[in-house]
Order: structure tokens, then sequence, then C-alpha cells
């Protein structure tokens, strides 16, 4: 469910996370979940099934958003501005960026955008979640993008963990020396609130913190 405090903003739940109070009704669940998902593939993957534009850096007009979910979805004939922004703002992730009447996703994309995303604050490791079957591959190859226009690392390895279960039950997480790798001129952004993106990863920053070293060779 997702509601709004007077004094504290918008929230998913049934009262405010900070002063209890009931707030105003939003959204339920199920509505939350399809215009999320909505949002999600116009942002990062098909704006022209709803007659929209999208710019290089990846923003969509709001009010333009909402004519078109609501051509679309004649359901949604009641969505505001105001709804989109508290989806965006209540997302755990961090995947969305509201500024000024525009909106967009700061990863995730398929479509062709290079959203001009902070490069500061960038921890010295990330970690990226594979396969058994990928993890020999990818130490010796490196990271490239897949089904993605980025190579998505995560903030800690339970993040990774975490997003690496949706393919395995049992992920392998790699772990990034992201400080020598920007020591040497790669570029990590920051794009949500555990996630960075980056073009490419060579193998020579990647490493199995799940392995012990290797021997060292007897003299």
């Amino acid at each position: 469910m997702l509601k709004e405090c007077a004094q504290h903003g918008y929230f998913r739940a049934e009262s405010c996370p900070v002063c209890g109070q009931p707030g105003r009704f939003l959204m339920n669940d199920r509505e939350l979940d399809h215009l999320g998902r909505v949002m999600t593939g116009i942002l990062r993957h098909f704006p022209d099934r709803y007659q929209l534009t999208i710019d290089p850096q990846g923003w969509v007009s709001l009010p333009q958003m909402v004519r078109a979910i609501s051509v679309k979805h004649p359901a949604y004939h009641w969505l505001r501005a105001q709804h989109l922004v508290a989806i965006a703002e209540t997302d755990a992730k961090g995947r969305y960026e509201v500024k000024d009447d525009r909106v967009r996703a700061t990863y995730g994309h398929t479509l062709e955008v290079e959203p001009d995303l902070p490069t500061d604050n960038i921890p010295d490791q990330l970690y990226y979640p594979v396969t058994a079957e990928e993890a020999g591959i990818v130490l010796e190859v490196g990271l490239k993008p897949s089904d993605r226009k980025k190579v998505h690392l995560s903030k800690t390895a339970e993040d990774a963990r975490s997003a690496g279960s949706v393919r395995t039950p049992d992920p392998i997480v790699l772990e990034v020396d992201a400080k020598r790798a920007r020591e040497n001129g790669l570029v990590i952004r920051r794009a949500g609130k555990t996630v960075y993106v980056v073009d490419q990863v060579p193998a020579e920053y990647l490493s199995r913190p799940d392995l012990p070293p290797a021997a060292e060779p007897s003299s």
C-alpha cells in the first residue's frame, strides 16, 4: 500500500514509519505493483509502446507519462504525477530519479541511454554474482554486459547474493577491486542505493573471495 504523510512524505505501509499516523491513501498493493512494472518498462525498455520519447540521459516527462499510461490503461484515469513520484521516491532499491517534472531509471536499461550518474563515494570493493558454471570463465575474461547496456555491481556481497539468487539458488559472489580499477581509469557510477554501473570490468580486477589463496610454491 502506498500512502502519503503530511509531515514525512510518501511511504509503503499502513501507517507512517516516522510518526505512526495513517496518512493519505494513494494506491493499493496491486496498483503499486502494476504501475511499478509499467514505469520500469517505459524507462528501461520500451517507451515507444506508450508513444513516449526518452532523452539521451534517460529522462521522460512526468506529465506525458501520466497521460500515456492513462490512455493505455483507462483504469488509471485517476493517475497524477504525484503517484509516479511517490513510487519513485519509495522504491527500496533507488531505481528511479525525479528532477523537476521528469523521471528516469538510474540503471537496468536495454535502451541506448547514458545517464549522467555520480562517480564519487564508490566503495573500494564491489561485488557481482555468477553461477558455478560462469565463475571460471568470468575470472578469465572479465565482466561484460549481457542483456543490459551496463555491468551492474552490488554494494555488498549480500546484495550481490540476493541479486544472483534470481538466476541460481546458490550464486558465487565475485569481488571487484573497485579502488584499483578506478585508479587505473575505469569509470564506475552510483546508480541506486546498492547498485553501481560500469561499461565492463577486466579480469585483473576480479577475484573469488570464497576460495583460499593459492599456496606459495616451495623453494
